[in-house]
């Protein structure tokens, strides 16, 4: 399929900014849903890095999702003439705020953890009561469990 120099454009700069690519199997759509191309271009251009081999596919739930590989990663930055310092979303490495030390108690159990009071517990354990020893229960049912007569 013939795409235009500049919807092929949009296409990979969008796949090289995030890493991935979704596209819904609707061929007759006039627009992809987050780029301002047709989506049959999108699936056409993705289908064709991944048989060069520089885009993973999976297909679920009548949607495409790409993943770029990391020759693809090299192809694209190549193809879009862009320095080695730049990488895609997937590729970059999230700091991650320091996390607040969390005091325990008796109970133990992190943030958010519900302990039921030790009282409660105790109470249930207890076995004051219950059925009696000749209690021998009768299990008369139909179908597989019935008994034979």
């Amino acid at each position: 399929m013939i795409i235009t120099k500049q919807n092929r454009r949009v296409i990979y700069e969008s796949l090289f900014k995030e890493g991935v690519l979704v596209a819904k199997k609707d061929y007759n759509a006039p627009k992809h849903e987050e780029l301002s191309v047709p989506n049959l271009e999108v699936i056409k251009a993705m289908q064709s890095l991944t048989s060069k081999g520089f885009v993973k596919t999976q297909f679920s739930w009548q949607w495409y999702y790409y993943v770029l590989t990391p020759e693809g990663v090299e192809f694209l930055r190549e193809w879009l003439h862009l320095p080695a310092e730049i990488v895609p979303a997937t590729h970059k490495k999230a700091a991650r705020p320091p996390r607040p030390a969390t005091v325990r108690g008796p109970g133990g159990g992190g943030e958010g953890a519900y302990r039921a009071p030790r009282g409660d517990r105790d109470d249930y354990r207890k076995k004051e009561g219950g059925a009696p020893g000749e209690f021998r229960p009768q299990f008369a049912g139909v179908g597989r469990g019935a008994p034979r007569e």
